[in-house]
C-alpha cells in the first residue's frame, strides 16, 4: 500500500539521504537524472514523492508553517516548500543574516526599548512646560512610522531585496542620534527622533525580519527569536548606558556616544543582509490590501493592533511610573526599564525556540495570557495602591509587585514580539511574507500612533495616577487574545493539546 501526498498542505518530511538516492535512482532507471547527485528535490517528478507506509513510520515528519504551498521534501538539512524553494535551515550564509539581523535590531529596537528614558528625560527638563500627553507624541510618531513605513518597505523588500534599504536605514538612524543631542524644541524633537528615526527603524526592521524567512522555514521560530533578542539587549543597555552618562556628560554627548555604539553594529547588518528567493512574477513595489480578504490574517493583525496598542503604555510610562509612585529611588526608577527588558531578552528567544516544538499559536496565546494576567494581577494592583491616601505605608508592595510585573510581562511581551512574524509566515507563501508582514504592521501602527497619547491622558485623567494605563493595558491584551485564539480554533479547533 502507498501513501501519496496530494493537494497543497499536506505538511513538511525529511528522510535521509541514501533513502532519497534509492528512491530518486528507481524513478528515474530509464532516464537521463539518474544521478543522484544532480537530482534535487524540486527537479523530481511527483513519483519521486511517493512513499510507503513502511517508509512513513522510520520518517521525521514535522509540520509546515508556510503558506498556501506546504509540501516540502528534503535530502539534507535543506526544507522544501511546494515543489519549489529550499531552505538551508542553517549554514554560515543563514546564521550571519541572523548576526545581520541580531545587530541591526539591537541599534533599532535598542531605540524603541529605551523610549521610557527619553520620555522621562525630556519631559523633565527641555520639555518642562508640556503635558505628558503632548509630549507622547513624540514617541507616538516614532513607533508609527517604524512599524507604519513598512508599508511600503516590504513591497520593495520583495522586489528588490534588502541591501538598499538597510543602508538608508543606516543613514537615517545615525542622523538622528547625532542630531538629538542639539534638540531644544518641541518640533526639533518631533522631526529629529519621530520622524527621521521612525523611518530609519523602519528601513531596518522590515529587512531584519524578512530576510530571516528566506533562510529557515522549520526553525523560523528559533531564528526569528534570537534575532529579536537583539532589540531587547539594547533596551538593557542603553538605559543603563544613558542613566550612568546623563549626569557625566549632559543629554547631548549622552546620545551621541549611542550613535557611536549604533555605527558598529549597522557596519555588519549591512555587509552580511541578503536575501536569497527571487521575487514572484509580476510581483509590485504597491502595497495590496486584498490580502485581508484572507480571514485569518486579518484576525491576526486585529490580535496584534490590540497587543501592541497595550505594549507601549507599560514601555513608555514603566520609568515615570516608578519614579512617581515613591516606592523606590530615581536611580531605580530609571534602572527598572532594564529589568523589563531583560526579561523581554529571554522572551524572545527561549519561546522561539520551543514555539518550533509546541506550535507558534499556541506558544503565543501562553505569552499573551502570561501579559494579560500580569497586567491585571500586578501593575494595577501596585498603582491602586500607589494613589491611595496613604501610599508610603505599601511601599514595599507597590516595590515588589512593580518588580515582578516588569519580569514577567517583559518576558511574555518579548515572545509576543519575536512570533508575530512567524505567526504572519504561516499564513503566507514566503515570496510574499514582506508584503504581508509589513501590511500586518502598517495598520498595527495605527494603533501605536495613539496608544502612548492615549495612555497619557488617561494619566491626567486619573490625576496623575497609573491605574488607569494598567487596566488599559490589560484589556487591550484580553482582546488581542480572543483574536489569536480565533485563529487557533478555524484551524485545529478547540483541543488544548493539538500543535499549531
Amino acid at each position: 500500500m502507498s501513501a501519496q501526498y496530494k493537494g497543497s498542505k499536506p505538511g513538511l518530511k525529511t528522510i535521509g539521504s541514501r533513502e532519497f538516492e534509492e528512491k530518486t535512482t528507481a524513478s528515474f532507471s530509464h532516464s537521463a537524472t539518474t544521478d543522484p547527485e544532480r537530482c534535487l528535490p524540486s527537479q523530481t517528478p511527483f513519483s519521486a514523492h511517493q512513499a510507503t507506509v513502511e517508509d512513513e513510520e522510520k520518517a521525521i515528519r514535522v509540520p509546515s508553517y508556510a503558506g498556501g504551498n506546504q509540501l516540502a521534501l528534503t535530502a539534507t538539512r535543506s526544507t522544501q516548500e511546494g515543489f519549489g524553494s529550499e531552505y538551508p535551515e542553517g549554514g554560515l550564509q543563514a546564521w550571519l543574516v541572523v548576526f545581520a539581523s541580531f545587530c541591526g535590531l539591537l541599534a533599532a529596537l535598542g531605540i524603541m526599548n529605551t523610549i521610557g528614558v527619553y520620555q522621562s528625560y525630556i519631559a523633565d527638563n527641555q520639555l518642562a512646560g508640556y503635558s505628558e500627553s503632548t509630549v507622547g507624541w513624540i514617541s507616538s510618531i516614532y513607533v508609527f512610522l517604524s512599524f507604519g513605513g513598512g508599508l511600503i518597505i516590504g513591497p520593495v523588500f520583495d522586489k528588490y531585496g534588502p541591501r538598499l534599504l538597510v543602508l538608508l536605514g543606516s543613514v537615517c538612524i545615525m542622523l538622528c542620534m547625532m542630531l538629538l543631542g542639539v534638540c531644544t524644541q518641541y518640533w526639533h524633537f518631533i522631526l529629529v527622533f519621530g520622524i527621521l528615526g521612525g523611518t530609519g527603524t523602519s528601513l531596518i526592521f522590515t529587512p531584519a525580519i524578512a530576510s530571516i524567512g528566506h533562510f529557515f522555514l522549520v526553525k523560523r521560530g528559533n531564528a526569528t527569536g534570537l534575532a529579536a533578542t537583539g532589540g531587547a539587549v539594547g533596551g538593557v543597555i542603553f538605559p543603563l548606558m544613558l542613566q550612568s552618562l546623563f549626569p557625566r556628560v549632559g543629554w547631548g554627548w549622552a546620545t551621541r556616544a549611542q550613535g557611536f555604539l549604533f555605527l558598529g553594529l549597522l557596519i555588519p547588518m549591512n555587509v552580511f543582509t541578503r536575501s536569497r528567493l527571487p521575487p514572484k512574477e509580476k510581483a509590485s513595489v504597491l502595497p495590496d490590501f486584498r490580502i485581508f480578504r484572507n480571514v485569518d490574517f486579518a484576525l491576526v493583525t486585529v490580535g496584534t493592533y490590540f497587543m501592541e496598542w497595550g505594549l507601549f503604555a507599560p514601555i513608555t510610562y514603566i520609568t515615570s511610573y516608578s519614579l512617581a509612585s515613591g516606592a523606590m529611588s530615581p536611580e531605580f526608577a530609571y534602572q527598572i526599564i532594564a529589568i523589563f527588558n531583560a526579561g523581554s531578552a529571554v522572551g524572545r528567544w527561549i519561546p522561539g525556540l520551543l514555539a518550533d516544538k509546541i506550535g507558534r499559536f499556541n506558544a503565543i496565546l501562553a505569552a499573551l495570557l502570561l501579559c494579560t494576567a500580569s497586567s491585571l494581577a500586578l501593575w494595577l494592583p501596585a498603582t491602586v495602591l500607589s494613589a491611595s491616601e496613604n501610599p508610603a505605608t505599601h511601599n514595599n508592595a507597590v516595590f515588589g509587585l512593580t518588580v515582578t510585573f516588569c519580569v514577567l510581562f517583559g518576558f511574555g511581551s518579548g515572545s509576543n514580539i519575536s512570533l508575530t512574524p512567524v505567526a504572519v509566515g504561516m499564513l503566507c507563501d514566503t515570496e510574499e511574507y514582506g508584503r504581508y508582514y509589513s501590511t500586518c504592521y502598517c495598520i498595527v501602527s495605527l494603533g501605536t500612533l495613539t496608544g502612548i497619547p492615549i495612555a497619557g491622558a488617561l494619566i491626567s485623567a486619573c490625576d496623575g495616577a497609573y491605574w488607569g494605563v494598567a487596566l488599559f493595558t490589560g484589556l487591550c491584551y484580553i482582546i488581542a487574545l480572543a483574536a489569536f485564539t480565533a485563529v487557533r480554533t478555524t484551524k485545529v479547533g478547540w483541543k488544548v493539546t493539538a500543535k499549531y
